[in-house]
């Protein structure tokens, strides 16, 4: 296969299956994705981090035909009976595996981990057909924000032909503020991270150097805490811009559950 870098996509996947049950809160998420898989070619293999898989080690889900993780409570019924039934790729779990170790992370393979909803959600939208190999990487305990970027610049050798790297996440995600009234302060808390995030993000005049400062110090930024009380679902962006290491490409403003949220495409 050509030795050919992969898209990186970040990602805002919303309140568990409620993007794929019609939900008023998740319609700008949802047009969001369509119009965000115009701009890639389709891929021949996927590789994402989600939100909600955290090992003591990164873990790579090898399986041929992994199995859906409902992972979700209390949801309509028919929300357990989604189906996306793609494929595995053991041949790139095993690359991703060894590019890994090779920069002295310690990682693992599990060839019994199914999918869970961080990355069946947003598929079932982007490519409804099930037809695009992927696996699964897993965050690791502790989230430390460098180790997690140093992740992503180790699977940036990959070599794949038209590879896709998704970190499924939310740059937004404090429960307790998607059920609680809105207020001044809180929308403003909850804009001005995002244009912070924004701006670390997308601004060109910010050299890499700095941009990593900027991502391994993201606790410094205004109301990091509100937006994060913890970071789990900000953490496969520094994946992605590990295996970036530049100024995204484009990037997308948008509503979700009544929160301002953001995608990033390199």
């Amino acid at each position: 296969m050509k030795d050919k870098k992969p898209r990186v996509l970040f990602l805002s996947h919303g309140g568990g299956p409620m993007p794929l049950l019609g939900d008023e809160g998740h319609l700008e998420m949802v047009e969001n994705l369509k119009v965000v898989v115009t701009k890639i070619k389709k891929p021949s293999a996927i590789i994402l981090l989600s939100a909600h898989w955290e090992e003591k080690i990164a873990t790579v889900a090898s399986g041929v035909s992994p199995s859906l993780i409902y992972d979700y409570y209390g949801f309509p019924e028919e929300s357990y009976d989604i189906e996306y039934p793609c494929p595995g790729e053991p041949f790139l779990a095993e690359q991703a595996h060894r590019l890994l170790r090779d920069a002295s992370i310690e990682a693992g393979l599990d060839n019994q981990r199914g999918f869970d909803h961080g990355l069946f959600v947003p598929l079932k939208i982007m490519y409804p057909e099930a037809d695009v190999p992927c696996i699964q990487l897993s965050l690791v305990q502790g989230l430390n924000p460098a180790e997690h970027i140093r992740i992503g610049k180790a699977l940036s050798s990959v070599k794949y032909d038209e590879l896709l790297v998704i970190g499924s996440g939310f740059s937004f995600h404090n429960m307790k503020a998607f059920f609680a009234t809105e207020t001044s302060d809180s929308k403003a808390m909850n804009e001005t991270f995002e244009h912070w995030l924004i701006e670390t993000c997308s601004n060109p005049e910010i050299d890499e150097e700095e941009r990593t400062q900027r991502l391994e110090n993201w606790k410094q930024a205004p109301f990091a805490r509100y937006c994060h009380p913890r970071e789990e679902h900000l953490m496969p962006l520094h994946v992605c811009y590990g295996l970036a290491q530049t100024v995204c490409k484009e990037y997308y403003e948008l509503s979700i559950m009544n929160k301002k949220s953001s995608v990033y495409l390199w």
